[in-house]
């Protein structure tokens, strides 16, 4: 995906976005980053479709995978990109309505299988099977981190990789939060990007993929392998 090809995509899901928003609940579609995808104010909702930008970049490759976990998908907003680079997708989130939301306008392509993680645990998918796991501005919310990242990495195939990207929830991080609105003070985090690396280390070598924006960094994204 080329930078027009990418401001394409973004335009598209920005308008389904701003559609849903405009129909559900005030509120209801925060944590999902709904507002964060449609922000109006341009440094912020640049900020926020860059990470995905990045990790798009990161993860083209000149054969097709085979599968891709996106986990936390959310909103979806990555499942386009993802449907169109690997053989099979699975989409995995314990909170389905913003996708389902967001399908109304963005239909999911046939490759894209979508899974309730509140019936559906990770143990429950075959183990050394995914070539990529995405783990986007997610891992900062789950409760058993260590859990986590243990099943995660078990669902890795011998040269897969998992993509995190999260927040720094440094001091300019959070007057960042309270600046961008409301929809952005909740307590959703549980930890920051510092301590997600630091549990992954434990289990795997990182690699570095962006940190958005030195010198005040918001956003870390890496890759880890096993």
């Amino acid at each position: 995906m080329n930078s027009t090809e990418f401001k394409a995509y973004k335009t598209r899901y920005r308008q389904a976005i701003q559609q849903v928003l405009s129909e559900t609940e005030k509120g209801r579609l925060d944590e999902a980053a709904f507002p964060a995808y449609s922000h109006r104010n341009p440094l912020i909702n640049w900020l926020f479709w860059q990470r995905l930008w990045k990790v798009m970049e990161y993860v083209q490759a000149p054969q097709p995978y085979q599968a891709i976990l996106d986990f936390g998908c959310g909103s979806g907003v990555m499942l386009p990109f993802l449907s169109g680079i690997a053989q099979q997708v699975t989409a995995l989130d314990v909170d389905l309505l913003p996708l389902k939301s967001a399908q109304k306008y963005i239909p999911l392509a046939k490759n894209v299988a979508v899974t309730d993680a509140a019936q559906t645990s990770l143990t429950a998918l075959p183990k050394n099977s995914y070539d990529l796991i995405v783990a986007l501005d997610v891992l900062e919310h789950v409760h058993d981190l260590p859990k986590t990242l243990s099943e995660l990495f078990a669902l890795l195939n011998a040269n897969g990789q998992l993509i995190v990207s999260g927040p720094t929830e440094n001091i300019l991080y959070q007057i960042g939060r309270k600046i961008a609105g409301p929809e952005y003070s909740g307590a959703y985090h549980e930890r920051g990007i510092a301590e997600i690396k630091n549990e992954i280390l434990k289990l795997a070598k990182i690699q570095r993929i962006a940190t958005l924006y030195q010198p005040f960094p918001l956003f870390e994204i890496f890759a880890a392998k096993k």
